[in-house]
């Protein structure tokens, strides 16, 4: 599969890319900063200096084009404030959305949060709110673009921990606590593999199961299909 990541050098979107190139993909990273590119060809994926909070539709459609599937991994990340979050988290998520929509490409993986469109938990500040706000608003965009075949991920809280290879994956609500960054990359290479578990919002916890078997039962049934 051919493969661009929108916000190449996440921490999840370089684990990612080290699992996609490692079985054989071609991957695409859009990073902002050009001196992150080394990190980037050393997963085995190719960067692509765009910054996507100031580039036009036409110029990352162009990225796109030719691609399978597009992974939105892109984030403010911490220490932004609350105007980034809406430029990054949301603005530049609708964009890498409208481009994809442009170039053709099937498949769109987004990587939002637990919590996302729902009343932030009080006392957690603006930032957060702000964070919470912009993600939901992501999704809700996402949503309405039913020729595009969209996923939505939900991981919980993320850790640096091993990789286990056991998640939760479904459907929210599935309760809140921990997954590996490790475990979120592996379950959206399975995902991306998988190719047709789409128009789905999914939570993402370490759980009991494995992670092939927990994508599986997402998966519509032969002759079937889940399409809404």
């Amino acid at each position: 599969m051919d493969i661009v990541i929108a916000g190449g050098h996440g921490q999840i979107a370089l684990r990612l890319s080290r699992l996609l190139a490692a079985r054989g993909d071609t991957v695409l990273s859009l990073i902002r900063n050009p001196g992150h590119a080394g990190d980037v060809r050393d997963t085995g994926a190719g960067p692509i200096v765009c910054d996507l909070e100031t580039a036009g539709i036409d110029e990352v459609a162009g990225h796109l084009t030719g691609a399978d599937a597009v992974v939105f991994a892109a984030g403010a990340g911490p220490g932004s404030g609350t105007a980034r979050k809406d430029t990054v988290d949301r603005a530049a998520a609708v964009l890498a959305a409208d481009a994809a929509e442009r170039a053709g490409v099937r498949g769109f993986v987004q990587i939002s949060a637990m919590g996302a469109g729902e009343p932030p938990a009080p006392g957690r500040g603006e930032v957060w709110e702000a964070y919470i706000r912009a993600k939901g608003e992501a999704e809700d965009d996402l949503k309405r673009r039913g020729a595009l075949g969209w996923l939505i991920l939900r991981p919980g809280r993320l850790t640096d921990d091993p990789p286990t290879g056991l998640v939760t994956l479904a459907e929210p609500p599935i309760g809140h606590d921990a997954v590996t960054r490790a475990d979120v990359a592996a379950v959206i290479a399975a995902l991306l593999a998988a190719g047709d578990v789409r128009h789905r919002t999914l939570d993402l916890l370490n759980g009991p199961t494995a992670i092939a078997d927990a994508v599986a039962a997402l998966r519509p049934a032969p002759g079937g299909g889940r399409d809404g």
